[in-house]
């Protein structure tokens, strides 16, 4: 697995607060939302900070039951699904604990989870609208 994370996930409270505070308050520019659900803020080369409702975020990460402790997410994106395939028999073999089995997502990627010796979860994604251009802008 190449060392490098593309996305940083946060499971908020409310999506409506959170894009508030990031994008009024500290004037960060949205990249892309889907309101209510999830909003995509780029804020560096080739990383996007996604604000999403904490109960889609949970279930989505295997996080069973949800519980109050902040959701927090880490991303490796991929060019196939076959590397996908491989990076989580990658981490298995390290020691991951696998929280899912990629399998393909209803907005059209492929991705699964993996926790970390501490349970962070980690996911391991293909997408196909997934493109970093030179300057480090990113197309979701």
């Amino acid at each position: 697995m190449q060392p490098r994370v593309d996305f940083i996930s946060l499971g908020v409270r409310s999506v409506a607060a959170s894009r508030a505070f990031y994008v009024a308050g500290l004037g960060w520019p949205v990249h892309r939302e889907l309101p209510g659900d999830v909003v995509f803020i780029q804020v560096n080369h080739g990383l996007v900070l996604s604000l999403w409702d904490v109960r889609q975020m949970q279930a989505d990460a295997g996080v069973s039951p949800p519980g109050p402790v902040p959701c927090i997410t880490l991303s490796h994106n991929l060019p196939s699904t076959a590397d996908v395939d491989r990076v989580m028999e990658e981490v298995a073999a390290a020691g991951a604990a696998i929280i899912s089995e990629p399998i393909t997502q209803p907005w059209g990627g492929y991705s699964g989870y993996f926790a970390d010796p501490d349970g962070y979860r980690w996911e391991v994604a293909y997408n196909p609208t997934w493109a970093v251009d030179d300057d480090g802008a990113v197309t979701v």
